[in-house]
């Protein structure tokens, strides 16, 4: 079946199937060639599924988006970023997006995608574990300020200091009393965040309970997948309408002028990840950086100079 994927023609399409996209690029043609290989070994998530689930998935969802509108727009999002990167280092500007969302809701997913052509010392992602015992007897989000960008840096949290609004007051591993003065504090927190210039951008990703669900069942049949589901996660599951309660509730707190919430729809991942890259990018009011032409200089030879023979066990076996 990979096979048949790579197969796939991705520029040879018609004119009906290309519609607008007839001035794409000669790069990006150039691109959506040279990537094929790599994007669908990113995508295609489901060979060690069984047919059966297979099936149900594709059944529960028949209005996928079209792959090759998925990749030609992901690359074209993509590009974009590279000049928010560049309008961000050129400038010192300082941008930080949170990403919050029920598990299996597709944060880690979009989140790849945004870094995934970025250079990981200008756009890194935090995700932090549990707080260990000196971290809880800390101010709450003394643990979270290290990681706020400095200027020049894009910083992505894969979940964030809404941790207690969500898991830690649904599973009880934080009073009413802490989650109050949580809510009392985050407002004026974010507001000192953006007072002191950094671009805070709040995301929920929204799924619906049939499609957890689906993807759970999809984690437990797919050896390559497993290691996602931990015992939280399971009982997540069963806790389902109390983090409906606690989501409202903290959407409802904490949607500030200074930092408003977006909730991005989540059921078609592909939909899901361009959505949010679109939406990033209009929050963000970058420009296009001039650059110096690159000349690559002539390499320098030297005639006396004799390459060294190394010994054999110093090389990888060839066994592909």
């Amino acid at each position: 079946m990979a096979e048949e994927e790579q197969q796939t023609p991705m520029a040879d399409q018609n004119e009906n199937d290309r519609g607008a996209e007839d001035d794409t690029p000669d790069w990006l043609e150039a691109e959506l060639q040279d990537t094929l290989d790599e994007d669908i070994e990113i995508e295609f998530s489901e060979p060690m599924l069984s047919m059966e689930v297979r099936k149900i998935y594709r059944e529960q969802h028949p209005d996928m988006l079209d792959r090759r509108v998925y990749f030609r727009n992901l690359l074209r999002l993509q590009a974009e970023l590279i000049k928010v990167q560049d309008w961000v280092q050129h400038t010192g500007a300082k941008v930080c997006i949170l990403f919050e969302g029920r598990d299996a809701a597709g944060k880690g997913g979009v989140i790849k995608r945004i870094t995934q052509r970025l250079n990981p010392r200008v756009a890194r992602v935090v995700a932090l574990p549990a707080p260990s015992r000196r971290e809880q007897s800390q101010w709450y989000f003394q643990r979270y300020v290290p990681h706020l960008p400095a200027a020049g840096e894009i910083v992505l949290f894969d979940r964030s200091w809404y941790n207690r609004a969500g898991v830690e007051r649904v599973m009880g591993f934080a009073t009413e009393d802490q989650v109050e003065q949580f809510f009392q504090d985050v407002p004026e927190f974010e507001r000192m965040l953006v007072r002191s210039g950094i671009i805070l951008l709040k995301y929920w990703f929204s799924i619906t309970d049939e499609e957890q669900q689906l993807r759970f069942l999809m984690r437990i049949h797919d050896p390559m997948k497993q290691w996602k589901l931990s015992p939280m996660d399971l009982e997540s599951r069963i806790r389902w309408e109390d983090y409906t309660k606690a989501k409202e509730d903290m959407l409802f707190r904490t949607n500030i002028p200074e930092a408003p919430w977006y909730i991005v729809e989540g059921n078609d991942k592909k939909r899901e990840r361009l959505n949010c890259m679109e939406h990033i990018l209009t929050k963000i009011p970058y420009d296009k950086v001039p650059h110096e032409k690159v000349t690559l200089p002539d390499r320098k030879y030297n005639p006396e100079y004799e390459r060294r023979v190394l010994p054999d066990e110093l090389y990888v076996p060839k066994i592909y």
